[in-house]
């Protein structure tokens, strides 16, 4: 056998070894620009917040325009879930930086005083932010926000299946934010793993759960900390004293907003028979005034971000239990809104999390089955309760777990930037938003000042019983 390699084999090789020395440069760049200090002054901070604010405000149109060839998304829902979402985020971040990075005093116990004690904020170094396709502006920046504010580098790794917003913001961010503190790598498999093989201070994932084992395995190497916002079956519990109306408009529109495919997308219904049929009934009627009788001609309703996942997502319906929607049309991508009712754990669409507009209804007998059946699972992501009785409420947030819950709506806990966004369990861990993204990306520094006016002998030897005493005593 020869041992001279085909000319295809040389190539990729080449091509590899490239890609990963471009990558170890791109990083040693990002670090060195940090060592230098270069991130640490607030103006600077804020500097590059403004910018991101400005490309956000300035390519808005190409934004949309990207959006829409990679998930057919409508203009005001690319604004109002990827433009309006980070911008607020940015505001947040400018409004509160400097009170952000302040230290943070804390008690000092009587046996060390006279001392101060604070938690000085420290930005940890340069981090890598991978980003999924479903929201492929709001994902990467959102994140990015809050890595800038605490002072850090961030290399940014767009998703290649959102082909148009990665395109855009390889080529046009650079023109708005410092391009080798905060580089953008597009690329797929073998970019993203010569990513993971360099040492980052901190890795935010998002994405799904399988991935996520590799991105944590690779972080494991350089005992990198990560930040992992996944997914899962997010739940929706329907109790009998709902007011149906607004509960099915809500419900439907935090389920078929970008075609389904929302990590916090209720994933499927557990409702008793008492108010089944009518909920079946009103989202049936919600799901027509939203599209029109004809969803796949609705400038509103999006598409499905690839054939594989249209596949996947086709092959979850059931025909014997559809009561709405249930058509497809591959060479668009599209799937209609759909609902299935007389689901059973065992059916197909309830072994993995849908990610695609097919909502599963469940019957069960009261809220106590509906808390059981959802323990019995994986943690979801994002836990939804429709109860006008508080008693009620109270119930499923004290007895079930998940990474948040909005109550009587849909999805807007994340457009609380005062509450974290984050997983639990198998649907992830860490969060940001807000300060809780400055302080993901920040290592609280624990500082003790000790003034030298005074030196107590107390803890010096020799060592006697009435210095026990007096420890003791101020304990």
């Amino acid at each position: 056998m020869s041992a001279v390699q085909e000319p295809a084999a040389v190539a990729a090789t080449e091509a590899k070894t490239d890609c990963v020395a471009d990558i170890v440069s791109t990083v040693e760049r990002a670090r060195q620009r940090f060592r230098a200090d270069v991130t640490r002054p607030l103006a600077w901070r804020d500097e590059q917040l403004a910018g991101l604010d400005r490309f956000l405000k300035e390519q808005e149109a190409a934004i949309k325009k990207a959006l829409h060839e990679d998930l057919g998304k409508c203009e005001f829902e690319s604004y109002m879930a990827e433009i309006w979402s980070v911008a607020s985020e940015i505001a947040d971040a400018r409004r509160n930086l400097k009170r952000w990075t302040a230290p943070r005093k804390v008690k000092t116990p009587s046996v060390l005083k006279p001392a101060n004690s604070m938690l000085r904020p420290d930005p940890l170094g340069v981090v890598l932010i991978i980003s999924p396709w479903n929201y492929p502006l709001n994902l990467i920046l959102a994140p990015l926000v809050g890595a800038i504010a605490a002072g850090n580098c961030a290399v940014i790794k767009p998703s290649e299946l959102a082909a148009s917003t990665s395109r855009l913001l390889a080529e046009e961010l650079p023109k708005y934010i410092d391009s080798v503190c905060f580089p953008v790598v597009e690329g797929a498999v073998p970019e993203t793993t010569a990513l993971l093989e360099q040492r980052f201070d901190h890795i935010c994932y998002t994405g799904g759960a399988n991935v996520a084992r590799i991105v944590m395995a690779a972080a494991a190497k350089h005992l990198t900390p990560t930040t992992l916002e996944l997914g899962g079956k997010s739940p929706c519990i329907i109790d009998d004293s709902v007011n149906l109306k607004v509960a099915a408009k809500r419900i439907a529109w935090g389920k078929f907003m970008n075609c389904g495919q929302t990590c916090v997308a209720p994933d499927y219904i557990l409702v008793s028979d008492k108010v089944h049929d009518g909920l079946v009934a009103e989202l049936k009627a919600v799901i027509e005034s939203f599209y029109g009788a004809d969803p796949k001609s609705s400038p509103d309703y999006p598409r499905i971000i690839n054939d594989a996942h249209f596949n996947r997502v086709a092959s979850l319906i059931d025909a014997d239990k559809v009561v709405h929607g249930g058509e497809t049309d591959a060479s668009i991508k599209y799937i209609s809104p759909t609902l299935m009712t007389n689901v059973t754990p065992d059916d197909p669409v309830m072994q993995q999390e849908i990610f695609g507009p097919v909502l599963p209804i469940i019957r069960i007998t009261d809220v106590d089955e509906a808390i059981q059946f959802v323990n019995d699972r994986e943690k979801p992501l994002a836990l939804y309760v429709f109860a006008q009785d508080k008693a009620v409420v109270e119930k499923v947030l004290s007895r079930t777990t998940a990474g948040g819950v909005t109550v009587n709506h849909t999805i807007l806990h994340l457009s609380n930037n005062a509450l974290p966004f984050g997983g639990v369990g198998e649907s992830g861990m860490g969060g940001y938003h807000g300060k809780w993204g400055f302080d993901t990306f920040s290592h609280l520094k624990p500082v003790l000042n000790k003034p030298t006016w005074v030196d107590p002998p107390i803890t010096y030897p020799p060592f006697s019983d009435w210095k026990q005493k007096v420890l003791s005593f101020l304990g």
